[in-house]
């Protein structure tokens, strides 16, 4: 079984369903949708769809992921204050962010929370 996960940080109907449409079309198979909610609006910040499909697991597109990396960081909040410009020899400046913080970005957090090391979290009974 072959799973993909797709990330939108617009979520609207025509995100949706291009995405939908996009990834049904390649053989995939929707298994699930998922939204990160901001507290501020009613409207989510984020979506995360799931599909699957039959088959072997192959290798991921290593450059493409590369090159959409660089797409999004000239783009992105990261972007400001980057001196590299493409087709100048250098390699362009990686800045990741975790999940957590990118979604207190998108939450309008300023700071995001810190990380605790070590937290367990027991089940309720």
């Amino acid at each position: 079984m072959q799973y993909k996960v797709v990330e939108l940080s617009t979520v609207d109907e025509g995100a949706l369903e291009r995405t939908l449409n996009e990834w049904t079309a390649k053989g995939w198979n929707l298994d699930g949708v998922q939204f990160a909610m901001r507290e501020s609006s009613k409207r989510p910040a984020m979506a995360f769809l799931f599909f699957t499909r039959e088959g072997v697991a192959v290798e991921p597109d290593v450059d493409a992921a590369r090159s959409k990396l660089l797409r999004l960081s000239e783009s992105g909040p990261t972007a400001a204050g980057n001196d590299w410009a493409p087709g100048s020899g250098s390699q362009a400046p990686f800045h990741p962010l975790s999940a957590h913080e990118r979604l207190a970005r998108l939450a309008g957090l300023d700071e995001p929370e810190p990380h605790e090391e070590g937290l367990t979290l027991e089940p309720e009974e």
